[in-house]
């Protein structure tokens, strides 16, 4: 129950701080341009003349994709500045000192504190996500083909990168936690861009470097794994260097293997937040 109460009160304090204001406007402002520039593509004309419908949803696919990293951006940048003060600046304030006062364990306001979020942020792809879906089948006819899939990875990178603001928050500021962890959400997707660049001229040590970065933050993963979801399948023919030389193309769907290193990794993260959180002076 104790679980419960931490998850609600966490939505409820969530809910009442500006960043979620701020979340509201740049998401409205990214649905708003893209609706703006999708309505652009059909029949617009080029140096090869209109683009017919299937040209036009082809690269519906491409820029769906540019887009939608925008708003895992969006996302990254709320969920880490909310995660940041849900320790820290309960810690600081002396409100946890009087919630652990009870006889309630550390790790269960932990974890509700920690669902709390996820619910959040899950929430909040689920909707911008599906309605960014709708801005483009009303612009171009385009619906991504495995967009439950697809969201559901960038709920899962939201998860990852929340729990890793969260273990940063139990040992340094609320700000200083968001903006590291931004900080390594933008360097691990740079890091991927580099892998895939090093894949695509066949240098196996700057493609390691992707492959590096994936295991350790597994954002970037997750997120080539969402794109593979939203783009439409033939859009890899139309390619004749290898996909993972352009930043918003993805080969192949995640292995199996894969998806369960990144719940393995959030459950060791999650589990280290615990073990600092528990011998913390409160």
């Amino acid at each position: 129950m104790s679980v419960l109460i931490a998850a609600g009160l966490t939505l409820r304090e969530a809910a009442r701080r500006r960043v979620v204001w701020a979340l509201a406007v740049l998401t409205v402002a990214l649905l708003t341009l893209s609706g703006w520039g999708f309505s652009r593509l059909a029949g617009l004309d080029t140096e090869f003349g209109d683009l017919t419908s299937g040209q036009a949803r082809m690269v519906a696919s491409q820029l769906l994709n540019l887009v939608m990293f925008g708003l895992s951006l969006i996302a990254a940048l709320g969920t880490a500045f909310l995660a940041g003060p849900t320790l820290a600046g309960d810690i600081e304030s002396g409100m946890a000192l009087s919630m652990l006062a009870r006889p309630v364990r550390r790790s269960a306001v932990l974890l509700g504190k920690w669902l709390g979020l996820v619910a959040f942020g899950s929430g909040y792809v689920a909707v911008a996500g599906l309605a960014q879906f709708l801005v483009v089948r009303w612009a171009v006819g385009y619906w991504p083909p495995d967009p439950a899939a697809g969201l559901a990875l960038l709920a899962g990178q939201t998860v990852v990168l929340l729990t890793l603001a969260l273990l940063l928050s139990s040992v340094i500021s609320p700000m200083a936690s968001g903006v590291v962890a931004v900080g390594l959400f933008g360097a691990t997707w740079v890091a991927g861009v580099v892998g895939g660049v090093g894949q695509a001229l066949g240098n196996e040590g700057v493609e390691r470097v992707g492959t590096v970065s994936r295991v350790l933050l597994p954002t970037d993963g997750l997120w080539r794994g969402a794109m593979h979801a939203f783009q439409d399948p033939s859009v890899l023919s139309a390619f004749d260097v290898a996909a993972e030389g352009f930043p918003f193309l993805s080969e192949a769907p995640l292995t199996v293997a894969y998806l369960l290193w990144a719940a393995v990794w959030v459950a060791m993260v999650w589990g280290l937040t615990a073990l600092v959180f528990n011998r913390r002076d409160i």
